[in-house]
């Protein structure tokens, strides 16, 4: 069955000059993206430096977005706050329209009290008061919580969340998940490791940080699943693979946004404390770069 939020989304980086937002440049960015085979965006996520962004200017780049996309792309928005509370206060603070859903993390500064009952309560608390469909975002090299897959579950059976992001990189945890939620739940793959055996598995789509510099490649890989071409999509997740882990692993947003300089995005500078990233690993990425035609 098709989902009406299907596909691959970019998990958008914020352009900064300086220590400053830099929203034209993010809108230049979504605009060159528009005429790729992506089915959309996510502003605000770990990629995009959420964690060391103030409201204001979180909610300056969502209108940037929102602006700049094509009507045919679909608008995701990370909200998550360290309380139940401001993480539905800010969610409120969205424009009324424009947005396909809300991604949200847990909270994990109080990580020793994220049991199942307080992860559960916040959840549905955050589900019954949004205006939008909740996406619950799993990534645990971040926050040092990993979201139990019958814990997803159990939050499936609410209406108003309508799928998860997955970055840990578990294909036991999609295949105990995808088996038992029902069939309009979105599963999206987090990690451009393992885009095509989760689309065999049953996931309905990615949200990828390396699709900021090969959005092409990540659109294609999901294309020729969908078309049957299963041989070529497999080659493509192969070539993908150092890309991915270069980018995204190893260097990390630096990195990510070095290679979309390259690419002739608007990359630019990491807001402290993220560093730069160094002359060997610049070579590394401009190498990768060029072995995958670009």
């Amino acid at each position: 069955m098709n989902k009406p939020l299907e596909g691959i989304y970019v998990a958008l980086t914020t352009p900064f000059v300086g220590d400053e937002i830099f929203p034209d440049k993010l809108k230049d960015n979504v605009r060159r993206l528009n005429a790729t085979g992506v089915a959309g965006y996510l502003v605000l996520g770990s990629t995009g430096e959420s964690v060391s962004l103030t409201d204001d200017e979180s909610l300056e780049l969502v209108r940037a977005v929102l602006e700049a996309a094509a009507p045919d792309k679909k608008v995701f928005v990370g909200t998550a706050r360290e309380s139940t509370k401001t993480t539905i206060d800010f969610t409120e603070s969205l424009p009324a329209r424009g947005i396909a859903a809300v991604l949200v993390r847990p909270p994990s500064y109080f990580k020793s009290k994220m049991t199942r009952d307080a992860l559960m309560a916040h959840y549905l608390a955050v589900a019954e008061a949004s205006r939008y469909p909740v996406l619950v975002y799993n990534m645990p090299v971040n926050t040092g919580i990993f979201l139990e897959p019958r814990l997803v579950i159990d939050l499936a059976a609410h209406p108003n969340v309508a799928g998860l992001k997955e970055s840990g990189g578990s294909l036991a945890c999609l295949a105990e998940v995808v088996r038992e939620v029902h069939a309009g739940f979105h599963y999206f793959l987090g990690s451009g490791h393992v885009v095509y055996p989760g689309l065999e598995m049953g996931a309905c789509g990615a949200i990828l940080a390396v699709a900021n510099a090969v959005p092409e490649m990540c659109a294609e890989l999901y294309r020729l699943f969908k078309a049957g071409k299963k041989d070529d999509a497999r080659n493509l997740q192969l070539d993908l693979v150092p890309l991915n882990k270069a980018l995204v692993e190893v260097h990390g947003i630096a990195g990510l946004k070095y290679a979309q300089d390259l690419r002739g995005y608007y990359g630019g500078p990491t807001r402290l404390p993220l560093l730069p990233v160094d002359d060997n690993g610049r070579a590394e990425i401009a190498d990768l770069l060029k072995k995958a035609g670009y």
